[in-house]
C-alpha cells in the first residue's frame, strides 16, 4: 500500500471558531474538498514534510556525478540484458559503493515495489538525483525506451564528470601556490622579521617607509594573531555562505563571464553543457520548451540561466531557437549557426550532439590555456609580495653599512 501525504490545515467553523488538525489525502485539493463538505472555511493547508536527521555520514558521503554515471551505466547494462526494473534496483541497492546513494536506491526500490513508476519514486529524492535525470527517465518510461535513456544518461554524466575533473585539476596548482605564498609571507613576518626588529630600532638609522609598514604588520600579527585567524575564518565562511545565495551566485557567475583569463573557459564549459544536454533531451522526445527549462538549470550559471529563460519565452512566442540563442551573447557564433542548420534540416538533436563533442575537446584545450596563463600570473604576484618583504628588510641594512663606513 502506498503511503499518502499528511496535510496540516487551519480552518474556520460555522460558529466562527478556528480549528487546526491533520488529514491524510492524495492532494491539497482533496483536503479542501473535505473541509468544504464539513462546512468549514479553509484558511491554510500545508503538506507536512517528515524531518530527517542529518548525520556526519550524509555530509561527507555526498552523491557525486561519478556515482550517478556509474548508476546509469549499470542500470542500462542490466536493462539491456533483460533484467526487470525492480530486479535492477534490488541488485544496485546491494552493490552500490556510495552509502548515501545505496540507501536512496533502497527507498526507490521499495516505492517501485509498492506500485510507483521509477520516475515517481525518483522524484521523492530530488536532492540526490538531478532534475535532468528524473525528466529523462520519465520520458523514457512514456516512450518505452528506458534502456536507451539510461545509456544516454550514463554517457552524459561520464562526460560531465570528466569536465568537472579537468576544471578541479586545473585549479589545484593555483590554490596550492596561493596557500604556499600566504604561508611564506606569514612565516617571514612572524618569525624572520622579529629577529631584525631589535637591530633596526637600536641602530639609530631612519627606517624607510617599506620597513616601517612591514614592522607594523609584523608587530600586529604577533600581538593580535587570534584576531587575524578569526577574521580569516569569518571571511572564508561568510564568502562561502554568500556564494550559495542567489545574489552571491549571480555575482560570482557574472565574474566568471567577465574575467579575461576565466571567461573563455567558462563560455566553452557552458556551451558544452548546453548543447550536450539539449541534444540528449530532444533525442529522447522531450518538448523543446520543457528541454530549455531543464537546460537553464543544468548550465550551472545564474546569469546564463536568466538569459535561457528569455530564450524559452521567445521560442514560446514562435521564434526559432537560433536567433534568441545568438542574442544571449554567451555562446560562440558557431553555436547559433549550427542550431540554424539543425532547424532547417530537421536534425537539431544530431547537430547539437556533434557540436557538444566538438566543444568537449575545446574545453580541454581552454582549461590547459587557462592553467598555463594562471601559473606565471601567480608566480609574479608571489614574487612581488615576497620581493617587497626582502627589500624592506634589506634597505635598513644598506643604510647601516653606509653609516659605519662614514
Amino acid at each position: 500500500m502506498i503511503s499518502l501525504p499528511v496535510y496540516k490545515y487551519t480552518a474556520m467553523t460555522k460558529s466562527g471558531d478556528k480549528t487546526e488538525s491533520t488529514y491524510t489525502a492524495n492532494s491539497e485539493t482533496e483536503v479542501l474538498a473535505m473541509l468544504r463538505d464539513s462546512g468549514h472555511f479553509p484558511i491554510k493547508v500545508q503538506e507536512m514534510v517528515e524531518k530527517k536527521e542529518i548525520s556526519l555520514g550524509d555530509i561527507f558521503n555526498k552523491v557525486k556525478t561519478k556515482d550517478i554515471a556509474i548508476f546509469c551505466r549499470q542500470f542500462y547494462t542490466m536493462l539491456n540484458a533483460g533484467v526487470t526494473i525492480v530486479n535492477c534496483l534490488d541488485i544496485l541497492r546491494h552493490q552500490t559503493e556510495n552509502k548515501k546513494l545505496r540507501k536512496v536506491i533502497g527507498d526507490v526500490y521499495e516505492d517501485v515495489q509498492k506500485g510507483l513508476t521509477l520516475s515517481e519514486a525518483l522524484k521523492k529524492h530530488k536532492k540526490t538525483f538531478p532534475s535532468l535525470f528524473i525528466n529523462m527517465v520519465e520520458a523514457g518510461e512514456l516512450s518505452g525506451t528506458l534502456d536507451t535513456v539510461m545509456n544516454r544518461m550514463a554517457t552524459h554524466y561520464e562526460k560531465e564528470y570528466k569536465i568537472n575533473n579537468k576544471i578541479k585539476g586545473a585549479m589545484v596548482y593555483p590554490i596550492i601556490l596561493s596557500i604556499v605564498a600566504i604561508g611564506v609571507v606569514i612565516f617571514l613576518l612572524t618569525f624572520v622579521m622579529p629577529t631584525f626588529m631589535g637591530m633596526f630600532t637600536g641602530s639609530g638609522v631612519e627606517l624607510p617607509w617599506p620597513t616601517k609598514i612591514l614592522l607594523s604588520i609584523s608587530d600586529w600579527l604577533q600581538s593580535y594573531w587570534y584576531i587575524f585567524i578569526g577574521a580569516l575564518l569569518i571571511l572564508i565562511v561568510g564568502l562561502g555562505y554568500y556564494g550559495k545565495t542567489d545574489n552571491g551566485r549571480f555575482i560570482i557567475d557574472n565574474m566568471k563571464l567577465k574575467i579575461p583569463v576565466v571567461k573563455n573557459t567558462s563560455e566553452k564549459v557552458i556551451t558544452s553543457r548546453f548543447t550536450r544536454t539539449l541534444s540528449t533531451l530532444l533525442v529522447s522526445g522531450v518538448p523543446l520548451i520543457d528541454a530549455l527549462e531543464i537546460v537553464s538549470k543544468v548550465v550551472n550559471n545564474k546569469v546564463v540561466e536568466k538569459k535561457m529563460n528569455s530564450v524559452k519565452e521567445e521560442v514560446q512566442k514562435g521564434a526559432s531557437l537560433s536567433k534568441p540563442v545568438k542574442n544571449t551573447g554567451v555562446f560562440p557564433p558557431m553555436v547559433d549557426s549550427m542550431i540554424e542548420i539543425g532547424e532547417e534540416s530537421g536534425s537539431l538533436d544530431d547537430i547539437l550532439d556533434r557540436t557538444a563533442n566538438f566543444y568537449d575537446e575545446e574545453v580541454e584545450t581552454a582549461i590547459q590555456k587557462m592553467t598555463t596563463m594562471l601559473e606565471p600570473i601567480m608566480i609574479v604576484v608571489m614574487a612581488v609580495i615576497i620581493g617587497f618583504i626582502v627589500i624592506a628588510m634589506a634597505l635598513p641594512m644598506f643604510d647601516m653599512v653606509n653609516t659605519v663606513e662614514m
